[in-house]
């Protein structure tokens, strides 16, 4: 982009009176100068405009993303394509042609918020639709599936892909021992995705979404479907090698950002069709594995995709800061007839991550701009005060549900998801650790065999599992190639192969030193 271009990026936000202040909005006559004591003497506390700045700058960093640090996004819109009213009653999808404004972040997960965008990592597919009935969010990543089933999980799984507490370095050890255990080889799918060629997209335009998890979406009849979600690239699905990815993380870590930004910019709109899958309550019964198993996928010649609409991103964000790094994203934002099922990851996700923006952004973090649903058509007079409160705290109205009878409920007028299934039984600490017989490396081996028909893709996924766990001490290489192993031996034999061969190289480079 030349410089002249980006000059005219975003002027729509330039202020003409262009006069400079401090944060109270007095005007600042030189704003380079300090007040001291005679023209070599000490600073003066009482120097306001120095001690703003400094004070400020000392605090212009929030936390960064616990996961999900590093990212990107943009504006856009859903536009339905398709008539499912008779699976989901939510107003977004009420008729054909409708659009409801939409904001889209794309990220790693493990990486920090300075790392590359094209390291081998799942890819987080966040968007936030502005409805009439309120912000929804599909917190979604790029592969239908994840690495674990039981959320207790999730924090030990996420601290393995980061760095060693001691070394401060990423850790083949830390990263392959955790998913080599016995009751953590459910994630073998997930870890086959991502060490094929789809674990470094090209770019985020040219990459999926899905759902993973299952929802309930139900009609205004009240009857009601398990589903899951796939946003399907219109760009066409592109990936890198290893080798291209390591080139472009070192020459270009923001390769991704640019990417993206300069598309939209240029007016070439990236675009992903939407489709759901869905399943009955009867058919989730006679499935070979449970239907809240985030670590499956559903068989697309069972549960065919229907189409649903078109996402399209057209509009670049005016300041990355206030519209990306503080959008919020939770799984329980949601609106009437798009509810959460039973998977307990996804029950856990309905909690952390929501708590989690509480302590980045604070407890009215639904109040900055780009979280705030202001396409809503509802009011709520009961969630207020706490720090950073800056709606106006809803004026003179009770500080509780007055006994007035001038409040509406809505959900009086529709069918109550929560209450279509029965659950019962003792409260019990169940451990979701194996599956009975050999149903979680199933649809491992499947995808095995879709890659084998796919040109040089066997290889390289043996190639890129071979040079990661050749880091790995020899008893966790071992464990790695079992794993592996009942998969297909060919590809185990193959990934030996490999981290066998690279450790002959460093040992013959380190012998010349």
């Amino acid at each position: 982009m030349s410089g002249q271009e980006k000059n005219e990026v975003n002027r729509s936000d330039v202020r003409e009176d262009r006069v400079v202040t401090n944060s109270t909005g007095n005007p600042i006559n030189e704003p380079f100068v300090t007040q001291r004591i005679g023209k070599h003497g000490p600073l003066l506390l009482q120097d306001y405009n120095l001690i703003d700045s400094l004070a400020h700058f000392n605090r212009e960093n929030i936390p960064q993303r616990n996961p999900h640090a590093h990212g990107s996004g943009a504006f856009g819109y859903f536009e339905v394509t398709d008539d499912i009213t008779d699976i989901c009653g939510s107003a977004m999808f009420s008729k054909i042609g409708k659009r409801t404004k939409c904001l889209t972040r794309f990220s790693t997960v493990g990486g920090d918020k300075g790392s590359a965008d094209t390291v081998r990592d799942p890819r987080g597919f966040a968007t936030k639709f502005y409805t009439e009935e309120g912000n929804l969010d599909w917190v979604y990543n790029n592969t239908p599936v994840f690495f674990i089933r039981d959320p207790s999980k999730f924090p030990h799984f996420i601290h393995t892909q980061k760095r060693n507490p001691q070394t401060n370095l990423r850790d083949a050890d830390m990263f392959w021992d955790f998913l080599t255990t016995p009751e953590n080889q459910v994630a073998i799918h997930q870890v086959m995705i991502l060490f094929s060629d789809r674990g470094t997209p090209a770019n985020y335009r040219s990459m999926h979404g899905y759902s993973g998890h299952t929802y309930k979406w139900s009609n205004k009849k009240g009857n009601w479907h398990y589903v899951q979600v796939h946003i399907k690239t219109d760009q066409g699905v592109k990936n890198l090698t290893i080798e291209e990815a390591t080139e472009i993380a070192g020459s270009n870590p923001d390769y991704c950002q640019q990417d993206l930004f300069e598309a939209i910019q240029s007016g070439n709109y990236p675009s992903w069709t939407v489709y759901i899958q869905t399943m009955t309550e009867r058919d989730a019964k006679n499935l070979p594995f449970s239907v809240f198993d985030l670590t499956k996928v559903w068989p697309q010649g069972q549960f065919p995709l229907r189409r649903v609409g078109k996402i399209v991103l057209n509009e670049n964000p005016l300041n990355f800061f206030a519209q990306v790094e503080q959008a919020a994203f939770a799984p329980s934002t949601t609106v009437p007839y798009q509810e959460a099922s039973a998977d307990p990851v996804l029950q856990a996700r309905l909690f952390s991550y929501a708590d989690a923006h509480r302590y980045r952004l604070g407890p009215n973090f639904h109040q900055i701009p780009v979280n705030c649903p202001y396409a809503s058509k509802f009011f709520n007079p009961a969630i207020r005060d706490g720090p950073m409160n800056v709606n106006g705290n809803f004026g003179s109205e009770p500080t509780y549900l007055a006994n007035d009878k001038s409040y509406t409920y809505i959900q009086q007028d529709r069918p109550i998801q929560q209450h279509q299934e029965v659950w019962n039984g003792p409260a019990i600490p169940y451990h979701w650790a194996t599956s009975p017989g050999d149903v979680d490396f199933v649809q491992a081996r499947n995808l095995y065999r879709v890659l084998g028909k796919q040109p040089g893709q066997q290889k390289n996924l043996a190639h890129n599992i071979g040079i990661h766990v050749e880091g790995a001490c020899p008893e966790i290489q071992q464990r790695v190639y079992d794993m592996f192993a009942r998969v297909d031996k060919g590809l185990s034999e193959a990934i030996k192969k490999v981290a066998e061969a690279k450790h002959a190289t460093e040992l013959s480079s380190n012998s010349k030193f």
